[in-house]
């Protein structure tokens, strides 16, 4: 093993938290239970580290198994990455094959490395039939860069495909051409759908966020327990506008349900609008080129935000469907102009 992959283990495992260190090399499965029962976890980090290269390197351990083990920290850690969505079509009518795991790797790599000379491609196969791609750029006079790779999980027999986001946009349209052919599609395209939550981008593009719903086992009436009614508490207290309470209460749960949302942090509006007056004249109204707005919504788990909103009393109900078709559409950014 040469300096630049050993020092390549050092940097992988030294972003590993202590607390995590015996599980994901586990799941890595390069180390037999034997070898890693040797090293002494208890021990300062950086003589933990120096101890795991000197197993791997008795090992021989390659560049492909550094890079399958920051693929098995990557997986753990998802949320650190921004997320992108690309979603394939093909020809109306076209035959659907079926699907080899195996066949997708060899054409994907061969893509990539007969456009490049110098990338690095592992795979890992996940649940769900999904294939997690690490890709290491390069250029022609330049070795693949091992410390900003790039992940894609693409899940197999299906159009859609994630990826962290690069700096690299300029790989962007040659990575599209791999995931294309070696899945055996026609086009791709971008979704406006972005994430630190892999799972929740998941959900909302194969429609599963509405298959988990919560478990009412109170034998409190629904009304009394979306209100946060106590049946214990004191008669003479009286609840102002019950109706209308009663009446946001359903509206929300008819449009977002009773189930949670899926996590996003944020939504983008672009507005482009022409200025509209009943008076003549005006600077405005003599502008050619339309007005822009951005509206930015944020919130740790801005659905849920959205949710709680009318229940609150701080929006009326039913929000905007701008607000609402987010999971529905699959869009977090969104551009209005005038029809």
């Amino acid at each position: 093993m040469d300096e630049t992959v050993a020092e390549f283990f050092k940097r992988t495992i030294l972003k590993i938290p202590m607390a995590e260190m015996m599980t994901i090399l586990k799941a890595w499965d390069f180390l037999s239970e034997n070898q890693l029962q040797t090293v002494n976890f208890r021990q300062r980090k950086e003589s933990l580290v120096q101890d795991l290269v000197l197993l791997c390197e008795k090992k021989r351990a390659s560049l492909n198994d550094a890079a399958i083990l920051d693929i098995v920290y990557t997986q753990f850690h998802r949320h650190q990455k921004v997320w992108d969505v690309f979603r394939m079509s093909r020809e109306p009518g076209e035959d659907i094959d079926l699907f080899d795991m195996e066949q997708f790797k060899r054409s994907f790599k061969k893509i990539l490395q007969r456009a490049l000379k110098n990338v690095t491609i592992s795979f890992r196969d996940a649940e769900e039939n999904a294939v997690w791609i690490r890709i290491a750029w390069g250029s022609q006079y330049r070795k693949p860069n091992q410390y900003r790779p790039v992940y894609v999980v693409y899940y197999s027999q299906t159009p859609y495909a994630f990826t962290s986001s690069s700096q690299l946009r300029s790989n962007i349209p040659l990575l599209g051409q791999a995931l294309t052919i070696a899945s055996k599609h026609h086009q791709i395209m971008k979704m406006d759908l972005r994430s630190r939550y892999l799972d929740s981008l998941k959900a909302i593009v194969f429609k599963q966020y509405n298959q988990t719903f919560e478990t009412h086992n109170s034998t409190t009436p629904l009304h009394e327990r979306s209100l946060g009614l106590d049946i214990n508490m004191d008669s003479r207290i009286i609840h102002e506008n019950r109706i209308e309470k009663e009446r946001v209460q359903r509206v929300t749960q008819e449009t977002f349900g009773y189930y949670p949302q899926p996590r996003l942090e944020f939504a983008q509006y672009k507005l482009e609008t022409k200025f509209k007056s009943d008076l003549n004249g005006g600077i405005l109204a003599e502008r050619e080129e339309p007005l822009r707005c951005l509206i930015k919504f944020s919130s740790p788990h801005l659905l849920e935000a959205l949710k709680a909103l009318a229940p609150a009393g701080i929006a009326d109900a039913p929000l905007s469907p701008l607000l609402t078709c987010i999971p529905n559409k699959g869009m977090n950014y969104f551009k209005i102009r005038d029809k």
